[in-house]
């Protein structure tokens, strides 16, 4: 087996205002809420996390958008624009994968642990799979029905969620 020397998070440091959510999670943070304005690097943080997480306890991740096309926009094909490269390259690098399927956006890690970016608007289609780690971005506008479906699992396992969000109103994001 060859081994692989990556730091991670990889090439990446919080913004000075993410470094108490970081800090959180680094401690071990059950449940993170973050109700950011736009442009405040919330996926940007949370996808970091994701990749440390994945290499310290093998499981699954999801990063879950309100819509599964949002996801494949908004974190899956997204480029950076300071570095021309795409996010999730910067954040899980390819020397970490074992496989990378386009399709579904899934990654599988050679430690075993999956990261997928998956929508609440068809959470119901997730049965069968208990992930430990889940990101619910923009979750203002996301379907709440699906916290309540993910919540028990995520207590049965001692497993993690970060919700994160512009505020959008007075809703369950609001609520929370």
């Amino acid at each position: 087996a060859k081994t692989i020397n990556i730091t991670l998070p990889n090439g990446w440091t919080p913004r000075a205002y993410q470094l108490p959510a970081w800090r959180y999670l680094e401690r071990g943070g059950k449940r993170l809420l973050a109700a950011w304005h736009r442009r405040a690097g919330k996926d940007d943080l949370l996808l970091h996390w994701g990749a440390v997480a994945t290499q310290r306890r093998v499981g699954s991740y999801w990063h879950m958008l309100p819509e599964y096309a949002q996801g494949r926009k908004a974190i899956w094909e997204s480029v950076n624009p300071h570095t021309g490269r795409r996010r999730i390259d910067e954040a899980f690098p390819p020397e970490l994968r074992r496989r990378t399927r386009n399709t579904d956006m899934f990654i599988e890690f050679h430690n075993g642990s999956t990261w997928q970016v998956v929508g609440s608007d068809n959470y119901n289609a997730l049965v069968g799979t208990t992930p430990i780690g889940v990101v619910a971005s923009e979750f203002a506008l996301a379907d709440p029905g699906a916290w309540s479906y993910l919540r028990p699992a995520l207590a049965e396992n001692g497993g993690w969620a970060s919700f994160i969000s512009p505020p959008r109103g007075r809703n369950h994001f609001a609520r929370m």
